[in-house]
């Protein structure tokens, strides 16, 4: 077998290499885009630190109400921004929201509409989705390596690289939902002159909905995950605490970080569930 070992596929070192050249010719666009996301997360964090915690906590309890329209997430999230404020947390909280926010914004504004695109296309799902496949079983850490190359380290690769893992959820779910849509219902749009544009937009959307909005729940909940992840390359956030933990070896911090994360979690996922 020693003619196969010694043939081997250069898989590593052409990824390297076309890393290397993306650096090199499109250095100005990934500084572009590194600044502006800079940008963008330092004036939505500082608008948050500036805002008193209590009336970020009326905020947040305030859209829960609107979402759920029940008292009982919304004591949920009380509860779970009072403990985070009791544990000391308050900062790496709204850091590591302002992460799973701006994931979120990219993710369902680029999966939306391939999601749809797809749905109306299955050749081109099928052509997709072992992309898809690829981006969601890469090793979350393999992501990291590019995003130091192109970015370096701070919040941007984090982000980045959160998004491209989290990705292929609202692809795969808006797909479902929309493909979904009965047959019957689509040919009483049809019989009654409805346009492709206004079944998208008053039959199969609302039809998908349920679908859309697990997408976004899963895209919370797979960016939360993400945050220890990010706090490898120097995202600030909740995983910094975690980190820190673990190369001191301080079971307390880690567990304590640790549980915030979950509690964050709870309360997000509370907040946009759809029960129906």
């Amino acid at each position: 077998m020693d003619w196969l070992t010694d043939n081997k596929i250069p898989v590593g070192k052409s990824a390297k290499t076309a890393f290397e050249w993306l650096r090199d010719n499109a250095r100005p666009v990934f500084d572009g885009l590194e600044n502006g996301l800079e940008t963008l997360i330092s004036l939505l964090l500082g608008l948050l630190e500036y805002t008193p915690p209590l009336i970020v906590i009326a905020l947040f309890i305030a859209l829960t109400w609107c979402l759920q329209r029940s008292w009982k997430p919304c004591l949920l999230v009380l509860v779970g921004f009072l403990f985070i404020l009791n544990q000391g947390y308050w900062d790496e909280t709204l850091e590591s929201l302002t992460l799973v926010l701006f994931a979120c914004i990219f993710c369902m504004a680029i999966g939306m509409p391939i999601g749809i695109a797809v749905a109306h296309r299955p050749r081109l799902y099928r052509a997709i989705r072992p992309v898809l496949d690829l981006m969601q079983t890469l090793p979350t850490f393999v992501y990291l390596i590019p995003m130091i190359v192109f970015f370096g380290i701070g919040m941007v690769p984090g982000l980045v690289a959160t998004v491209i893992f989290v990705l292929p959820a609202p692809i795969r779910l808006t797909h479902l939902g929309v493909s979904s849509t009965p047959t019957p219902l689509l040919e009483a749009a049809e019989a009654f002159g409805a346009t492709p544009r206004q079944k998208l937009w008053k039959v199969e959307l609302p039809y998908a909905m349920p679908q859309i909005m697990t997408g976004l729940n899963q895209t919370i909940m797979l960016s939360l995950s993400m945050v220890v992840i990010a706090g490898l390359v120097g995202a600030d956030g909740l995983g910094v605490p975690v980190v820190r933990a673990l190369n001191q070896v301080n079971p307390a911090l880690g567990f304590e970080s640790g549980f915030i994360i979950v509690v964050v979690a709870i309360m997000l996922d509370r907040m946009l569930r759809m029960e129906h």
